[in-house]
C-alpha cells in the first residue's frame, strides 16, 4: 500500500472524471498534491472522454507527469465496462511509450464511487498491462499502487 502522490516515477496515472478538473478519491489527493498548476493545464485539455488518457506535467508532485484516464462507472459489466477499462489502461501505456517513459504507477482504477468491482478490475488491469508488455518494452516498469488492504488484496489473490 502506498500514497500514489508520493512517487518518484516517470508518470502516475489519475482515475479522473470526465472534465479533468479534480473531484474526490486518488482524483482530489493527485490535484491537491500537485497545486494549481495541474488545475490551469488541466483546463486546457477540456476534458477526456471514458476509456482515453491525457497527460500533463507533475508540478509539484514526485511524478514529472500525471496521465489522467477516464474509467467507466459500472453498471453490471454488459454495457463496454470491461473494454473501457482496458482501453484506460492501453491508452495510458501507449502515452507513456509515445513519451519514452521509463516508469508508470497505476491506481486502481474505477474501483472508488464508480463502483468497478476490486477484484474483477485488478484482473483486467493485469493483463492489459501484461498483453501491453509482450508487445512494447517501454514503460520498462509499472506499478499497481493500492491505496487500501482491501485493493492490494484483489491484486495479490490474482493467478498470474
Amino acid at each position: 500500500m502506498a500514497d500514489i502522490t508520493t512517487l518518484h516515477v516517470d508518470a502516475i496515472v489519475n482515475a479522473a472524471n470526465t472534465t479533468l478538473l479534480g473531484g474526490g478519491g486518488v482524483d482530489g489527493a493527485i490535484h491537491r498534491a500537485a497545486g494549481p498548476g495541474l488545475l490551469a493545464e488541466c483546463r486546457a485539455l477540456n476534458g477526456c472522454p471514458t476509456g482515453e488518457a491525457r497527460m500533463t506535467k507533475g508540478h509539484r508532485l514526485s511524478a514529472r507527469h500525471v496521465i489522467h484516464t477516464v474509467g467507466p462507472i459500472y453498471k453490471d459489466g454488459g454495457h463496454g465496462e470491461p473494454e473501457g477499462l482496458a482501453s484506460c489502461y492501453r491508452e495510458s501505456l501507449r502515452l507513456a511509450a509515445e513519451n519514452h517513459l521509463e516508469t508508470i504507477a497505476f491506481p486502481a482504477i474505477s474501483t472508488g464511487v464508480y463502483g468497478y468491482p476490486k477484484a474483477d478490475a485488478a484482473r483486467i488491469a493485469v493483463a492489459t498491462v501484461q498483453a501491453w508488455l509482450k508487445q512494447s518494452d517501454t514503460p520498462r516498469e509499472v506499478i499497481f499502487c493500492c491505496f487500501s488492504e482491501d485493493d492490494a488484496r484483489s491484486y495479490r489473490n490474482l493467478e498470474v
